[in-house]
């Protein structure tokens, strides 16, 4: 294509040439005839006609000259293209060359394709024989070893044939003994059924006798329900008049309900464990009622009223030196949900069998070795008051206390430290390190597990203090204090936040260790919109004048909250 476009530029250049000479010719001849038409002019004194006529002579001079420049630069290009043509016509010579080369391979490589065509005939057509040779001998053993399955078989068959005339034999003695046996048990059947329709028939009669009761209790529920209603929208509107914080106060409202129910609860517990003492006290006194006849009774009185006034004296009289172990821990983490001191706590629950005191002084317990069992008391001699002895024991424990407490407030606490060493800094290491809600959403909850590590040097415990005053409202912990941990134990804390603000809060959460206090700080935080580029400098390098270079910036949001950008 290339060589048919150069040949028809140089025809057509070619064409333009020889028009471009014959023009030359043709104004050569005009100039010729003018020069002569104004020598004539000239002989005759004619001046217009000879202005004139020079006038057309300069005219056809710079035609004539223009044209010679045409001829000159249509010659050039006729000759450009001639070379051109020729150095085409070689490489065509070339190509032709390498075109008859080409065929030759491509003639020598489907030689060899058809070679190796016919070479993996041959090898498929000889892998079909073995394979036709392979299945033959797969079918010849396949038949033997079916023939010999038919004949063990055909034993299998005699055999079970055998075996089944003695199994029938077997199992009519055995289905005689079976009938029997279940003779035996529907009868027994019969029997716990009628006492099960029975027991149907008494469940039905105090099931329709406590379903009116649940009716009442259902209504009465509904009606507590509807003026709890009633007085939380009551509640609302005052504190929308007031102009306080509706949500904050009915929060409030409701955590000191739940409060009131839980001390509640927790007086009920008291109740039934007092009751449970009392019943475990009477028991005994029973059992030992039995065993009256065989043992000493003088004995057996007096090691029993014994036995009976020291606990009096630890239950009733001293409440402060004991008390129901759910009490106890409450007590010691600080969280009694009463509120209320162990000072205040009713005395009389052990007094309620008070009326059954002359059958209590008739029972009896017999110690497993002897000593002070076998002393004699007179009851008479035995005051009412308090004994002296738990009188001293109470007042050293309050010293103990009072003591433990000054340690605490001063800052006296134990040093951790081994051989040549002492630990510095804090006793427990949290992780992480840094208790962070981070873009949290109103009104949703959020919980997160935190491990206190024992980091010091040696066997150490801690207890929950508090939180901070910012955060009471949002933020609760769930922390079971662990016995003494040694060094390099964790224990665990959960951490609950309710948000119902949409404000950053900033807090810490406190322990008490005995080598000091620690705390874990906590943050809040908000969604917030975070952009950043993906550079500081767009550098665009050595440039060329006139080139033009783009470079990409990627700018990326990694916070929580979208944002508009210009």
């Amino acid at each position: 294509k290339n060589l048919q476009n150069i040949k028809d530029v140089f025809v057509s250049c070619s064409d333009k040439l020889s028009a471009c000479r014959l023009r030359s010719k043709m104004l050569a001849k005009q100039l010729d005839h003018v020069d002569m038409e104004i020598e004539r002019e000239e002989e005759a004194g004619n001046v217009a006609a000879v202005s004139r006529l020079q006038a057309v002579s300069s005219r056809l001079c710079t035609e004539l000259e223009r044209e010679r420049e045409l001829e000159l630069s249509l010659a050039q290009t006729l000759k450009q293209n001639l070379v051109e043509l020729w150095q085409i016509e070689t490489e065509q010579e070339k190509y032709d060359i390498f075109r008859e080369q080409l065929q030759k391979d491509e003639e020598e490589l489907q030689m060899q394709y058809q070679e190796e065509r016919e070479v993996r005939i041959w090898k498929e057509k000889i892998t079909a024989l073995q394979a036709e040779g392979t299945r033959r001998t797969r079918k010849k053993r396949e038949e033997e070893a079916q023939r010999e399955r038919e004949e063990r078989n055909k034993k299998l068959l005699e055999d079970a044939k055998r075996n089944h005339e003695k199994a029938v034999c077997f199992l009519r003695q055995s289905m005689a003994r079976i009938h029997e046996k279940n003779a035996k048990e529907e009868a027994k059947a019969q029997e716990h059924m009628e006492r099960r329709i029975q027991a149907v028939l008494s469940l039905k009669t105090s099931i329709t006798s406590n379903r009116e009761r649940l009716q009442t209790l259902q209504l009465l529920n509904k009606a507590k329900a509807l003026e709890a209603k009633k007085e939380e929208m009551k509640m609302r509107e005052a504190i929308l008049a007031e102009g306080g914080n509706v949500v904050r106060e009915i929060f409030l409202h409701k955590r000191q309900q739940e409060h009131e129910k839980r001390k509640e609860a927790f007086r009920e517990l008291q109740k039934s464990r007092k009751m449970e003492i009392v019943s475990r006290i009477l028991q005994e006194r029973a059992a030992t009622h039995k065993q009256r006849k065989s043992q000493s009774p003088t004995k057996a009185i007096k090691a029993l009223t014994v036995i009976f006034n020291c606990i009096f004296k630890t239950c009733v009289l001293s409440p402060k030196s004991w008390c129901p172990p759910s009490v106890c821990s409450l007590a010691g983490e600080g969280t009694a949900p009463q509120g209320e001191s162990s000072e205040d706590r009713p005395q009389d629950v052990l007094w309620e069998s008070g009326d059954e005191d002359p059958e209590r002084h008739k029972t009896l317990l017999v110690p497993e070795f002897p000593g002070l069992w076998s002393r004699e008391y007179d009851l008479l001699k035995v005051p009412k008051a308090e004994d002296p002895a738990l009188l001293a024991i109470r007042a050293i424990r309050k010293q103990i206390a009072k003591k433990k407490m000054e340690k605490l407030q001063s800052a006296i606490l134990h040093k951790q430290t081994v051989p040549a060493q002492e630990h510095k800094g804090s006793a427990f290491l949290s992780k992480p390190s840094c208790i962070h809600f981070k873009d949290f959403d109103v009104g949703q909850i959020y919980k997160k597990k935190i491990i206190l590590t024992n980091a010091s040097y040696s066997v150490n415990s801690c207890k929950l203090v508090g939180i901070s005053e910012c955060l009471k409202d949002f933020i609760s912990v769930h922390f079971d204090p662990p016995a003494k941990m040694s060094s390099g134990m964790s224990c665990e804390f959960l951490v609950t936040f309710k948000p119902m603000i949409n404000k950053g809060l900033e807090g810490a959460v406190m322990f008490m260790a005995q080598t000091g206090s620690f705390s874990v700080p906590l943050k809040c935080t908000v969604k917030t919109c975070m952009l950043a580029l993906d550079k500081e400098l767009i550098d665009f390098g050595s440039l060329v004048v006139g080139e033009t270079i783009s470079r990409p910036i990627s700018l990326t949001n990694s916070g929580a909250l979208g944002a508009r950008f210009k």
